[in-house]
């Protein structure tokens, strides 16, 4: 359960950290990168709390699986604004450094079902 906590805390976190980042991109990405990044980083943690309350691994795995995939979006979303200049290297640093251990702990967790 502390481990399950720990991993969603960091989806948490991860999902605060990119709605402050893009807040301060161009108004012109609206409809753009910041609605897809925040998009990406919320289905993060909202596909493992789904995937968390199924009852069949099956299903708890897909959700997760679903979750990771998000996140890998999200690692992307985060290096092309970083290429575009939209973030400075170390918010996106902060930001990658978040996403690989929320990566490992939730692969980990995947593996363990």
């Amino acid at each position: 359960m502390i481990f399950h906590q720990q991993l969603r805390q960091k989806m948490d976190n991860f999902a605060h950290f990119i709605y402050a980042l893009t807040r301060k991109f161009p108004k012109n990405e609206i409809y753009g990168i910041i609605s897809q990044l925040r998009r990406a980083s919320l289905s993060v943690v909202l596909n493992y709390i789904e995937g968390y309350a199924r009852m069949s691994d099956k299903s708890h795995k897909n959700f997760l699986l679903i979750s990771f995939g998000s996140l890998k979006e999200s690692e992307y979303l985060i290096e092309f604004s970083f290429a575009e200049g939209l973030i400075s290297k170390p918010e996106y640093e902060n930001a990658s450094s978040l996403s690989k251990k929320i990566g490992a702990m939730l692969m980990g967790t995947i593996k363990n079902l």
